[in-house]
């Protein structure tokens, strides 16, 4: 039982290790792909999920797999120098959620973008174009 868990956890360190790899590698070589990408300043998360491609939110995947909550600054730091702030603050916050690195989040949201067709600007900047709240009158009794 203990040679099994233990072969298990060898196997999971080296898929980890692999996936890190991939990752780095992969986000230095469309790096500058990447800094050549129109993304509107005003965009919410939706629409650079839709600007993005899928080779940046599936090794941003990798890369959580790899070093789960460790990946934090690390992606905050890549994706900051990327341009890309609305999924830097995503990013950072799924990455520090402890054990979600199995689940491939950003892929399956930017599946999501692109099936559900959303960022089209309606969902996107909802609480921006909310109506503002009336200001609350003061009854003076004096």
């Amino acid at each position: 039982m203990l040679d099994s868990m233990w072969q298990l956890g060898q196997i999971l360190l080296l898929a980890m290790g692999i996936c890190l790899l991939v990752a780095l590698v992969g986000l230095a070589l469309i790096y500058r792909s990447m800094r050549q990408l129109r993304v509107p300043p005003e965009a919410g998360f939706f629409t650079t999920l839709r600007h993005v491609p899928l080779v940046l939110v599936v090794l941003l995947d990798l890369l959580d797999f790899g070093l789960d909550v460790f990946s934090a600054p690390l992606v905050w730091l890549v994706l900051d120098r990327m341009g890309l702030p609305a999924l830097r603050n995503k990013a950072a916050i799924e990455a520090l959620i402890p054990f979600s690195g199995p689940i491939p989040t950003f892929t399956l949201a930017w599946l999501a973008v692109r099936f559900l067709k959303l960022g089209d600007g309606v969902l996107d900047n909802f609480a921006a174009t909310a109506q503002p709240r009336r200001p609350v009158r003061i009854i003076d009794m004096e």
